[in-house]
């Protein structure tokens, strides 16, 4: 009987830390939200991000009770947030409060973990530590936003070119502009550039007219050569210019101003290089110098 009780005390002890995940995941179960009238967009997008984002499934009231915050702390950020994220290809899903809250929420997560290494190592000083490096943290997931959005800006220009010369040749062969333009968006399929322009396509077939679609394109990536694209496009479409004709000389001013970018980054890189040339030459001179100069120092003591 007595040798039964270990038994009997490990099943229960199993039982109990079985039944206290299993609350814990059906609390945080990922079934849809029920519709509401009034909210139903708002629903639908909370259920499409618990789908696709493990941390938001999990942590959604968390996230949203940073997001209110952000939106009272930092209202000037919200608007340049949202088009950094539509520019770096995130999902529609995210509202810019939301986004930095789940960054405000990895970098608390990431707290302790600071705390208990800088302790280890610094003792109680290493608790200011940790707080600096949790805010630190915040902030470069922050920055990485930005980083990733102008990444993905410059994919897009670099294949721009190739995408206009595509739907100009199919344009020249008789096909029309949207044909032209889908067949373009297979090519370069899984492209940022194809991504772009797809939602184009899918925008103008769910009933929006051309002239909105590419302006909610140019507002999305918020560039100055994307807009001088779109801006073709609008004109051509407004006066009836052949758009062949202005993809073609698009296609010729992106070439010209890559080349440009080519050439100030090669005529910066001499620049860039000199301090560390320098550093390299200086440690030549010690290496070769310095065994004369001990040499001399220490030849009396010898």
């Amino acid at each position: 009987m007595v040798e039964l009780l270990p038994i009997v005390g490990s099943g229960l002890v199993g039982g109990g830390a079985f039944l206290a995940v299993r609350t814990v995941f059906g609390l945080l179960a990922t079934d849809d939200l029920t519709q509401d009238a009034a909210w139903r967009y708002d629903v639908s997008r909370i259920n499409q991000l618990r789908q696709i984002d493990l941390l938001y499934r999990y942590l959604q009231p968390i996230i949203q009770l940073f997001g209110r915050i952000n939106r009272v702390a930092f209202p000037d950020q919200m608007p340049l947030m949202a088009r950094e994220l539509q520019a770096a290809g995130f999902p529609r899903y995210w509202t810019p409060q939301e986004y930095l809250g789940k960054c405000q929420v990895i970098a608390l997560l990431l707290g302790p973990l600071y705390a208990y290494l800088f302790v280890q190592f610094f003792g109680p000083p290493g608790t200011v530590m940790a707080i600096l490096f949790t805010l630190l943290t915040a902030v470069f997931l922050r920055r990485r936003l930005a980083a990733l959005a102008r990444e993905r800006l410059v994919l897009i220009k670099r294949r721009m070119p190739f995408m206009l010369d595509l739907v100009t040749l199919l344009m020249e062969a008789g096909s029309t502009f949207l044909h032209a333009l889908e067949r373009g968006v297979k090519q370069y399929e899984g492209h940022p550039v194809g991504q772009e322009l797809g939602r184009v396509l899918a925008e103008i077939s769910m009933g929006k007219g051309r002239i909105g679609a590419f302006e909610a394109l140019r507002d999305r990536l918020n560039d100055d050569e994307i807009t001088s694209i779109v801006g073709s496009i609008l004109q051509g479409e407004q006066l009836g210019t052949p758009l062949a004709k202005l993809f073609r000389t698009q296609a010729d001013v992106l070439r010209l101003k890559r080349t440009q970018r080519a050439e100030t980054i090669a005529g910066e890189a001499g620049v860039q290089m000199l301090l560390p040339g320098i550093l390299v030459m200086a440690s030549t001179v010690i290496i070769i110098i310095g065994p004369f100069i001990l040499g001399f120092l220490y030849a009396d003591v010898f």
